[in-house]
Parts: structure tokens; C-alpha cells; sequence
């Protein structure tokens, strides 16, 4: 119907390649246009002015020999200034960018390790951007954006890497691990020391404690009863503990203890090794 009246529509984000007699005319912006046909005139096609995107994949091998697959995205669209150029300049606009994105990644990946090639992902992706955007203007297209989306190496390389970095964190761990123990050690041994530190203390206030409480118990029944030595006190003291002792370890249903030898003379011998134990101990 439009043919018949003479016009044509263009949809919204998208121009027509006008043509009379197979040249070239203009460029029809959205909307409807008057096209007598009967003079030669007619639609040569139409371009899209939308986004576009393209998604290359390239092997290549990095500077350590390690073969890998660089995934691009390259978005790009027409121009509507440049449209005739966009239409009839290039015959597969896809084909020609992935030509160029290829050359420039094989270009690139080359000079790199493979763990340079993931921390420099930007800058391959610049350097492909500013080869297309170079290239394409010319035909009337323009490069919006270029990513490197993605950096794949061999499945048993990734393994490889996984492993190596695994075993670092291992190493790290280990390590951090034998710096707890040895911190462990170290405030056990000091809470050992101290504790020790304590308990001695602790045994020789109690030994001088004893020491004060015989020497003003001999001291208190000299004075009272006169003609006694200290040493009789002494022995008096000692043998009466002794036998305190005794009825203590008899009052227990559950004693084990065992006294070798018992008698008399033992208890003289017992209180001679008692009272030179506190003494000596008294004198330090």
C-alpha cells in the first residue's frame, strides 16, 4: 500500500538507504517519506542505530607457553551521520571486527605471563578498543565499549594453579598454627613458673610460720617452768605432734599408711630428725 501512494516508513531507531536508479541519494531519518517509484526512486535497505554486541572468542598462547581462550565483548553501533559508509563500505560488519579483535589479542597475550594477563585484563581490553575504534570510524560505526570478560586456561593448568595456591595457604597456616602453640607453651611455662614462684612461697612462709610458733612455745613454757632447757621443750613439743598425728591417721577408717619401725627409741630417733629438719630449715 505504501508503494502504491508513494511512501514509506522507517522505523524508530533505524535509517533507510535511499536510492534512485542504484545511487546513492540520502539517508532517511524515522518516519514516513514520500518515494515516487515511478522515477526511479526505491529503499535500498535499512540500518539499525541500536546497540550492538559481539562476543569473540580467541586462543592464544601467553609469554610461559600456557595456551588460553580470551573471551571480548565488543558493543558497537552505526552512526546515523555516517549510515551510507555503515551500509555500503563493509559486506559483514561482525566478521571485520572479529578479524581485528583476533589480531590485536594475539598481538598482545604474547608478551605477558599468565598471571600478568589476569591482573592486565584493562589494558588488552584499551588496546583492542583503540585498534577498532581506529579501524571501524572509517566505515562509519562506533566502538562504545570493550571488555575482556573472561581469561580461560587449560582445565589441568587452572588445577595446577589451585594447587600451588592451596598449598601456600597451607604453608601459612601451618605456620600460624606452630606461632599459637608456641605461644601456648610459653604462657604455660610461665604460668608454671609463677605458680611454682607461688607455691614456694608459700611452703616456706608455712615452715617459718611453724618455726615462730615452736620457738615461742619453748620460750613461753622456759619462763613458766623453771629449770627446763629448750631443747627438753623441744623434744616434748615434737613428740606430742607425733602422737597427735598417730591418733589422726588411727581415727581414719580408710588409712593405708605404714610406720617402720615404732617403738620408743624410733620416736627419739623420729623427733632428733624432726627438731634438726626445722632447725636447719630455720637457719637458711
Amino acid at each position: 500500500m505504501g508503494n502504491l501512494f508513494c511512501c514509506v516508513q522507517v522505523d524508530q531507531s533505524k535509517v533507510a538507504i535511499k536510492e534512485k536508479f542504484g545511487r546513492f541519494v540520502e539517508v532517511l531519518e524515522p518516519g514516513c517519506h514520500c518515494l515516487p517509484w515511478f522515477l526511479g526512486h526505491q529503499i535500498a535497505g535499512h540500518l539499525s542505530l541500536r546497540l550492538q554486541q559481539l562476543d569473540v572468542r580467541c586462543e592464544t598462547k601467553t609469554k610461559d607457553n600456557v595456551f588460553v581462550n580470551v573471551v571480548a565483548s565488543i558493543q558497537y553501533r552505526a552512526l546515523a551521520d555516517k549510515a551510507d559508509d555503515a551500509f555500503y563500505k563493509l559486506t559483514n560488519t561482525r566478521s571485520q571486527i572479529q578479524a581485528y579483535v583476533f589480531d590485536v589479542i594475539r598481538a598482545s597475550v604474547p608478551k605477558l605471563n599468565l598471571d600478568a594477563a589476569f591482573e592486565q585484563k584493562n589494558e588488552i581490553a584499551k588496546a583492542v578498543e583503540e585498534e577498532l575504534e581506529k579501524a571501524m570510524s572509517a566505515y562509519g560505526y562506533e566502538i562504545v565499549q570493550t571488555l575482556i570478560v573472561d581469561i580461560e586456561p587449560d582445565e589441568h593448568v587452572k588445577r595446577a594453579m589451585n594447587e600451588i595456591n592451596a598449598a601456600a595457604r597451607m604453608r601459612v597456616a601451618a605456620n600460624e598454627k606452630a606461632e599459637a602453640e608456641k605461644i601456648l607453651q610459653i604462657k604455660r611455662a610461665e604460668g608454671e613458673a609463677e605458680s611454682k614462684y607461688l607455691s614456694g612461697l608459700g611452703i616456706a612462709r608455712q615452715r617459718q610460720a611453724i618455726v615462730d610458733g615452736l620457738r615461742d612455745s619453748v620460750l613461753g613454757f622456759s619462763v613458766n617452768v623453771p629449770g627446763t632447757t629448750a631443747k627438753d621443750v623441744m623434744d616434748m613439743v615434737l613428740v606430742t605432734q607425733y602422737f597427735d598425728t598417730m591418733k589422726e591417721i588411727g581415727a581414719s577408717s580408710k588409712s593405708s599408711a605404714v610406720f617402720i619401725p615404732h617403738g620408743p627409741g624410733s620416736v627419739r630417733d623420729v623427733a632428733s630428725q624432726i627438731r634438726d629438719g626445722l632447725l636447719q630449715g630455720s637457719h637458711q
